[in-house]
């Protein structure tokens, strides 16, 4: 860059949206690459919007949300001043980050995890500490508590995590805290909560109420699948959340994406019938894939991980010739979303053919 900037921004990477489904003649081409929910919007979620919101796109909205805040404070137990909106629960973790985080400031968290967070912490103007999963894809508890030291600012785990898909178990994040200094907070994004069915699994929210330190972080974006509304929110402790809000975007969450989340959350078992849907699509595929021959990580969110390694960038290519777009980490492995009926099939044709050709 040619004018005055902030040195950091220089080293850091751009986020890479998942790629659109890219077109072959002959194939519908589907996008698998962003965990996005399939399914379009619940026709009462559609009608909600037209009557209560689109009206009013000339007013800016509720900055605080209040009638989402105070209808996730009633679901979850707390206090509406223990919950903050977001455009996405992306936004929340970058409030949180802004909040606690500044130069010479740490911040832990697992890798290979969510793209944002090197992206979100170097803006801040601190510095990643990133600790390298287990083989399994999951994270290395021991080795997170190894990394705090007095520079610590904030501890990062994602439950499930992406784009492996394991899950933190609840003895694992119980570990955690205990070694924590209660003056150091910890953030469990939990994005694909709903699809998680490991029988071990932590919940942050049985946590938050033992610990003083811990902050949650979830969005309407997958299982809701509102990705393109933007809106997410995070609980908390009142003084944390107090400052989340002095460094959040003002206005950022649209009337149109708290009107959506009301109308999704009065439409819960609607919901979750589609999300129990895409769980039974996973395990089809994971059945399918396993009998194939393949290892990987038994997933628990709405997409499943592939460690191909060096063979990664060739392998991809092979979804690309079937029109399915997936989100490549070349030298590592691909991530693949559970879709519609036909992608997924489609999925298990091309894994299929990789086994052929040796991956």
């Amino acid at each position: 860059m040619a004018y005055l900037h902030r040195a950091i921004i220089d080293t850091i990477p751009s986020y890479k949206q998942g790629k659109p489904a890219p077109k072959t003649p002959g194939l519908t081409a589907y996008k698998i690459s962003s965990n996005e929910n399939p399914y379009e919007p619940l026709a009462s979620v559609k009608q909600a919007i037209v009557d209560k919101a689109v009206g009013r796109m000339n007013r800016y909205p509720d900055m605080r949300g209040t009638a989402v805040v105070e209808r996730l404070a009633d679901q979850f137990g707390v206090k509406p001043e223990n919950v903050v909106l977001g455009c996405g629960s992306t936004e929340v973790i970058t409030q949180l980050v802004n909040l606690v985080a500044g130069p010479g400031d740490e911040v832990v968290y697992p890798w290979r995890s969510f793209e944002a967070y090197p992206i979100i912490v170097a803006n801040a103007g601190a510095t990643s500490v990133k600790v390298p999963n287990r083989p399994d894809g999951s994270h290395d508890i021991d080795a997170m508590i190894a990394a705090v030291n007095e520079r610590t600012r904030l501890i990062i785990v994602n439950n499930p995590n992406n784009p492996t898909s394991t899950s933190l178990s609840d003895a694992d994040a119980r570990k955690l805290m205990a070694a924590v200094p209660k003056d150091v907070l910890v953030l469990f994004d939990e994005a694909y909560i709903q699809f998680n069915t490991a029988a071990d699994t932590n919940v942050a929210m049985d946590l938050f109420r033992e610990y003083p330190n811990i902050v949650v972080a979830q969005t309407f974006s997958k299982a809701y699948g509102l990705a393109g509304l933007r809106i997410g929110y995070g609980i908390a402790p009142a003084d944390v959340i107090d400052g989340m809000r002095k460094v959040a975007i003002p206005f950022g969450v649209t009337e149109i994406a708290q009107t959506a989340a009301l109308a999704s959350m009065d439409a819960y078992d609607e919901l979750d019938e589609r999300v129990k849907a895409l769980v039974a699509e996973r395990a089809r595929v994971v059945a399918a894939l396993r009998a194939q021959g393949w290892e990987f990580p038994e997933p628990y969110a709405n997409f499943f991980w592939l460690p191909i390694g060096e063979r990664t960038d060739e392998a991809a290519e092979h979804f690309v010739k079937a029109a399915l777009s997936v989100r490549v980490f070349s030298g590592e492995g691909i991530r693949i979303s559970i879709g519609e009926h036909e992608a997924n099939d489609r999925v298990i044709s091309v894994c299929a053919d990789l086994k052929r050709l040796g991956f």
